[in-house]
């Protein structure tokens, strides 16, 4: 049975990421109310587009943590791989800063709710900068099946968030 979908985070957790980020969002109510689930551009998309919650400004050589205010709850043998979207690859040489994110079944549970944040880099090699408005897509999941080895021994429970296993 298939049970993937997307939800927004509360509320607290979105405002609490936004604020251990450095972000003084004066309408983070409004912001957050406007948040887009991911959704597909066409029928024949593999990725699930990931839409700003807030317009960024991102000057070459510059770094920005998007926290998306979104979860996804997966069956247990998917994955959600995280990648930028291809045009801001091609025309800005933006990059995800782990190259692909990946997003295990388990992170929903996370302390953080299992709020995805997604760190992209401006590469730019012509110096433009990349000016985003809010709800402009970004970054785009796709869903992953994947296996485990017949000796798999892995016994820990996720508690934290990101690298939160210290492997």
């Amino acid at each position: 049975m298939n049970i993937t979908k997307f939800e927004k985070v509360s509320l607290s957790a979105f405002k609490n990421a936004c604020n251990d980020l450095g972000f003084n969002l004066n309408n983070i109510e409004e912001i957050y109310q406007n948040i887009q689930l991911p959704k597909r551009a066409t029928k024949g998309s593999a990725g699930y587009d990931f839409y700003l919650p807030f317009a960024i400004n991102l000057k070459k050589g510059d770094t920005i943590i998007i926290p998306t205010g979104m979860r996804c709850k997966m069956n247990q043998d998917l994955v959600l791989q995280i990648y930028p979207r291809s045009s801001l690859g091609f025309k800005y040489q933006l990059t995800l800063d782990n190259t692909v994110g990946i997003i295990d079944s388990d992170y929903y549970y996370a302390l953080n709710e299992g709020h995805i944040m997604i760190k992209i880099t401006n590469h730019s090699i012509q110096n433009k900068t990349l000016e985003l408005e809010h709800g402009k897509a970004f970054a785009q999941g796709v869903f992953v099946k994947f296996y485990k080895t017949i000796d798999d021994e892995a016994e820990l429970t996720r508690s934290g968030g990101m690298g939160s296993t210290n492997l």
